[in-house]
């Protein structure tokens, strides 16, 4: 059956475009037009600019257009969603607004105390790999699933835990937490590890977990998180299976699989650019570092003379 049944809200989430686009204008002001009017602001780049946009797209691409519509049918998409959601979109909202204007926002006395607490590399690990996990939690799972505030009370702490999770990654602001080099490796592998168990439990379930997407009352619960109440009384569905020719299990397990190879090609990009980064630096600095190899074998040659 096709999915345009639902109607043009459901599949397009128009308010929710419309918002995205505002924040875009609101962004584009601040940043180009009103600048002057911040001290030590600096002059929006074509990147920075690029990369915003781009997570913007990204973000309606996942939880305005059919891609949303399609999470709440199959778990294979939700989980598509969640890959794009927590590890693709972060990063590039945060290399994507400039460095002042992150240390105007962070330099709030309210907010100075809780992100210097919250982006602390291990602590931010820790919680986002809490998080995504008691969040698929099938009891807890299902019960966010069919109630409109929570679901979206959940999604924005399981995003705001990713910004943290990302932060000591991508972030340029001068005294705030981040590593560099193979330290940077080790805190990406990290993750890889740490999110290894969630997915291998969903991937390898000899059963499906969620009602949401096995039991036809909990799933028409969950589907009005996005389709109008009186669109679905008149349709007369009776669950995911009319949508696809999967089974829940084979659904599930290709949910865990999607995640986990997203997350792996994101890491991979990421560990690309940390060496390419790395290995600019020893170009860039090869004179430096070979008068200080120099001169520690002058030390230790002149120590070992006079011992």
């Amino acid at each position: 059956m096709p999915i345009s049944i639902f109607g043009f809200q459901a599949l397009w989430s128009p308010v929710y475009l419309g918002v995205l686009v505002l924040i875009t204008i609101l962004y584009f002001l601040v940043l180009v037009k009103w600048r002057g009017k911040f001290k030590e602001s600096e002059p929006l780049t074509f990147k920075e600019a690029m990369l915003f946009v781009s997570g913007i797209i990204l973000l309606y691409a996942v939880k305005g257009s059919p891609v949303d519509l399609l999470g709440h049918i199959l778990f294979s998409f939700h989980m598509a969603q969640m890959a794009i959601l927590l590890l693709i979109i972060p990063p590039l909202f945060i290399m994507g607004i400039p460095t002042w204007t992150w240390r105007a926002f962070i330099e709030l006395p309210v907010v100075k105390p809780l992100f210097n607490f919250f982006s602390k590399p291990m602590l931010a690990i820790l919680i986002f790999t809490l998080v995504f996990s008691f969040y698929h939690i099938p009891l807890i799972f299902d019960f966010v699933k069919q109630g409109v505030l929570i679901h979206g009370v959940v999604n924005i702490i399981l995003f705001t835990s990713a910004i943290f999770y990302w932060w000591p990654v991508v972030n340029n602001l001068e005294g705030m937490h981040k590593f560099h080099g193979l330290k940077k490796l080790g805190y990406l592998f990290g993750l890889s590890v740490t999110l290894t168990p969630a997915c291998a439990l969903i991937i390898f379930g000899v059963n499906p977990f969620y009602a949401t997407y096995t039991d036809g009352e909990a799933w028409l619960q969950a589907m009005a998180l996005c389709v109008p109440t009186g669109t679905l009384s008149q349709l007369g569905l009776s669950g995911p299976e009319m949508f696809s020719s999967m089974s829940p299990l084979e659904d599930q397990r290709t949910g865990g699989i999607i995640m986990k190879v997203v997350q792996e090609l994101a890491f991979t990009v990421f560990l690309w650019m940390v060496f390419y980064e790395w290995l600019r630096n020893e170009n860039e600095n090869a004179d430096e570092i070979t008068a200080k190899a120099l001169r520690d074998r002058e030390y230790m040659a002149y120590h070992r003379h006079n011992a």
